[in-house]
Parts: C-alpha cells; structure tokens; sequence
C-alpha cells in the first residue's frame, strides 16, 4: 500500500443499519472516528433486504488507516456493534442495529481470524457499489481486478439501491 505511514494499514469497512440506521449509522462512525481517526466515507445508500424480509437498510464503506493489527480491529468493530446493542446468536440474514465488516485490510487474503477479503464484496451490491465508489482503482486481492471493473461487471438487476442524503461530521 503506498502513501502510508510506517506501520500503518489500509482497512474497509463495511457499515449497515436497519433499526433506528440513522442513529445507529451515525453512532457506529463516531466510534470508529474515535479508534482509528480519519474516515473518508463512501455515499450513503439505502437497500432492500437481502436473505430476509425486513426493513431497508442504510449502508455505506468507510476507508481508515490503523496501526492495529487484524485482530484488534475485528474486536474494536464487534465491541462498536456491542455498544449499538447488536443481537448476536439470531439467524445470518436478520434485522441489526449495526453491522461492521472488515472487508479488506492492506491486500491480506486470510481465513482465519477472518475472511479477507470478505467473498461479500463480490456479491452484495450495498457492499460493491461503495466499495467501488472510495477503492475504484484498487486491485481485488484475490480476482485481480479493480473494484471500479467489478462494479462496471455486475449485474445490477439483482439488487437495488439508491444514494440518499446523509450527514456526519467526525468531531
């Protein structure tokens, strides 16, 4: 990754809300501002349900530098999930205040302690679309591919989304 500081990674952060989104959408980025500093924000967008008949959900990527290592920003993002009272042990496709996902940390491809990349970013445009929006000319570390071709590529009948008008400022 060029143009960071020594020690420091590139993360992706996958961010979704359909309980209270705008609270909890807003909640959930104050916390991250107050662990890893600096976010730089895709758009904001709102989706259908996918897996599971529910409410939209609010969604969007955030780009971050930490000099964290994979563990702890998993544990940092879960502890900020915590805090917005996620219910943890309901079925995969469910309603949630907060959902974050580390979906790319430097070009790491990994299963364990976690998935990275995240096989989401290739098939759920709510994570795609933003990702491509603040990564665009980013490389896929496993398809090879940047995310703006991968966006260009997908097929976006299968789900929809729309930007929406959406405020946050890191204080």
């Amino acid at each position: 990754m060029k143009h960071l500081a020594s020690g420091q990674h590139l993360i992706y952060i996958s961010v979704g809300s359909n309980i209270e989104r705008e609270k909890h959408t807003k909640a959930g980025l104050q916390a991250m501002y107050e662990v890893f500093g600096h976010l730089q924000l895709s758009r904001v967008y709102e989706s259908e349900s996918v897996g599971f008949a529910g409410h939209n959900f609010y969604n969007l990527v955030v780009k971050a530098q930490t000099s964290l290592s994979i563990e702890q920003v998993c544990l940092a993002l879960k502890q900020i999930e915590d805090q917005n009272k996620r219910q943890r042990g309901t079925a995969k496709f469910s309603p949630r205040t907060l959902d974050l996902d580390l979906l790319l940390f430097d070009d790491v491809v990994s299963r364990d302690p976690v998935e990275l990349p995240r096989s989401e970013i290739l098939f759920n445009a709510f994570v795609l679309q933003p990702l491509a929006e603040i990564a665009g000319e980013q490389i896929h570390p496993v398809v090879g591919s940047t995310f703006s071709t991968l966006w260009h590529e997908y097929d976006k009948s299968q789900q929809q989304l729309w930007p929406i008008e959406f405020t946050w400022n890191e204080n």
